[in-house]
């Protein structure tokens, strides 16, 4: 647990040759001002860690994780493959696409675990100290301070001081993504070197605490030193890499084709409690193809040796080639505790023709999910509703309690219907064909109610003529189960009288263009959400859904914004969960995208030659960050020449 200690304030210094009634006079004074100051500062927290209600799992003294093996060999090689092209390893930057894992070797005050998931992975909304040795703060939140750990380096040998963090943050502000930079500035006005290891943030005051320590304690940091030699940008494409504190270093790169990255043997961390049982791997290597297909035939032959598979198709019934069935490969479904990612056909709001929602719903009538999953995808997957789905947070039926009260406590922004009506639900098709008549038939009507009417070629146009024409942007370099999911919802928009395009382009192109929100319709997603936090604003809010690239429908509802607010300034875990509901129920209410399918456990195979712990976390798989690797296991694969 966070320890309180009492802080007392100095007051400032006076010269000796006042006299004694003009320097009692000035002391009084001071100390009259200085009350409320006394007053701000004299319940401090000093922890080793941080969450915002103060409870940690892991005391000071905790010895590694409880879900890592402590005494997990050191070696090896992990190989994954890629898909498309890269020509950057900035990833910080809109110019370029980022090679994969090419934040790796940066670190952060409060640590991440390796690949970018969570660390520690059985707890949510925790984190702790790593190039910290511990941060304090008053309990109003008001600012933080990070006391540095002296030992921590770059990997040019250089030490990770309190000057990088402050100029990594202020590169963020200055060239990095304006929607985050936008959203930071508000909230962190001031960042202060105390000295070389000791640095302070300065919140904003009268607005909400959630994520504002957080959100410091993850600025990645990035050598001062480095950029200003080379005189380097955050906001360009390039392939010379910065110097990072983490455990890995990039060992090669050859464009579009690998990427290789290996263990710094130097690392500063690698006895910290906060590392044991981690980044086990000597090496991490990257495969990039061009496609899905020839990803699959690649990793049978043995190219590459760990495989997160998303295709349901090839999961029920590609992996039964003799790798498998001589046992080489294991196959293995592993619980997953995470909500699952909000993905599906998300529309763009800023097209005028889509901000009708009677529109949005007649499209939506057209995705046939239940056909597509026992046709497509084998009967693996469950609809999505929620963006919390399964977990506490995942609005259900009516609003009642305090969820309710939260909601009536809004006044008019809040819809009549969202008091009353249940949680939007997908609809429900008919599984023995494509084209679900009833759904058709509604489809039909919410369009004719919307202005848009079937003219004599069967086309639906407005009154001005003008035909209801949408274009779905798809990565060609995806999955081929996912080109005919789309094909056919596209399928079922044409027998509706809709102008629908499906608009195939490579990797490049289609990253460009998403970031351009070049398109009506797209297959992507939102982030799921376990708690509050800003990034809540970012991701879902107004405030830059013109150019936000983690709000891709473009999404700005005012009913939205004032429940995100109401929920940053909540007092209480019971506060908190009763907005996410109302969140959660509101997000569905907007509907600015058509919910696809989930499934709650990963989908994995890999080459004999890889373990993990038998106790899973739930909110990560973990296998470049706590698996490790079985050299007796990998050299029996090469005899048997499994492996290349």
């Amino acid at each position: 647990m966070p320890k309180a200690v009492t802080r007392v304030a100095c007051l400032p210094g006076y010269a000796r040759t006042f006299a004694p009634l003009t320097f009692l006079l000035a002391l009084l004074s001071a100390l009259v001002l200085a009350a409320p100051l006394f007053a701000q500062e004299e319940n401090m927290i000093r922890s080793h860690g941080y969450s915002f209600y103060g409870d940690l799992k892991y005391p000071a003294d905790y010895e590694h994780f409880d879900y890592v093996n402590p005494d997990a060999p050191k070696g090896g090689e992990i190989s994954l493959s890629a898909l498309g092209t890269f020509d950057s390893m900035n990833p910080y930057s809109r110019k370029g696409r980022g090679g994969a894992l090419s934040t790796i070797m940066y670190e952060s005050l409060l640590g991440e675990g390796t690949g970018n998931e969570l660390a520690p992975a059985d707890v949510y909304g925790e984190g702790y100290c790593l190039l910290c040795e511990s941060l304090e703060y008053p309990e109003s939140k008001d600012w933080v301070i990070f006391h540095m750990r002296k030992d921590a380096k770059f990997s040019t040998g250089d030490p990770v001081t309190a000057h990088d963090i402050a100029f990594s943050h202020n590169l963020l502000l200055d060239q990095g993504l304006k929607s985050y930079a936008d959203a930071v500035r508000k909230r962190i006005p001031k960042v202060e070197v105390i000295d070389d290891y000791t640095i302070k943030f300065y919140f904003t005051p009268g607005i909400s605490r959630r994520s504002l320590i957080d959100q410091v304690g993850g600025v990645p940091a990035w050598s001062k030193k480095w950029y200003e030699e080379t005189g380097a940008r955050l906001d360009e494409s390039r392939l010379e890499i910065s110097p990072g504190s983490g455990p890995y270093m990039v060992e090669s790169i050859d464009v579009n084709r690998r990427i290789v990255y290996k263990r710094n043997p130097d690392y500063w961390g690698k006895d910290l409690p906060f590392n044991v049982g981690r980044n086990n791997f000597d090496r991490i290597r990257i495969e990039y193809f061009g496609d899905e297909n020839s990803a699959f035939e690649a990793f049978k032959a043995g190219e590459y040796t760990f495989r997160e598979e998303g295709n349901s198709k090839q999961w029920a019934s590609a992996y039964d080639f003799p790798k498998v069935q001589q046992g080489y490969v294991v196959k293995e479904e592993i619980p997953d505790g995470s909500p699952p990612t909000p993905s599906g056909i998300v529309f763009n709001l800023g097209r005028e023709v889509l901000q009708d929602k009677r529109v949005r719903q007649a499209l939506a009538l057209g995705f046939n999910f239940e056909w597509t999953n026992e046709s497509l995808q084998y009967g693996l997957f469950k609809p999505r509703a929620s963006f919390s789905q399964d977990t506490p947070l995942m609005a259900t039926g009516a609003p009642e309690g305090d969820e309710l009260a939260f909601l009536q406590s809004l006044g008019d922004i809040v819809p009549p219907e969202l008091l009353t009506d249940k949680a939007v639900m997908p609809h429900v098709s008919d599984a023995s064909r494509l084209l679900d008549r009833g759904n058709t038939r509604r489809a039909m009507k919410l369009l004719d109610e919307a202005g848009w009417s079937v003219g004599p070629d069967g086309m639906r146009r407005n009154a001005d003529g003008e035909p209801l024409r949408l274009k779905f942007l798809l990565n060609s370099a995806g999955s081929a189960t996912l080109s005919a999911v789309v094909e056919n919802y596209i399928s079922n928009l044409q027998a509706m009288g809709v102008d629908a395009v499906l608009e195939k382009v490579d990797a490049s192109q289609y990253t460009l263009r998403e970031r351009d929100r070049d398109y009506d319709m797209v297959f992507d997603g939102y982030a799921a959400f376990l708690g509050t936090g800003t990034g809540l604003a970012q991701r879902y809010g107004s405030e830059a859904a013109e150019y936000s690239l983690f709000n891709p429908a473009g999404l700005a509802s005012p009913l939205v914004d004032a429940i995100i607010e109401a929920s940053l300034n909540a007092e209480s875990a019971e506060e908190e969960e009763a907005t996410l509901k109302a969140l959660d129920r509101a997000l569905r209410y907007e509907f600015f995208m058509i919910p696809a399918w989930y499934k709650d456990s990963y989908w994995v195979a890999y080459y004999d030659q890889y373990d993990h712990p038998e106790s899973q976390p739930p909110y990560g798989l973990g296998y470049l960050d706590f698996w490790w690797y079985d050299a007796d296991r990998a050299a029996e694969l090469r005899a048997a020449g499994a492996l290349r």
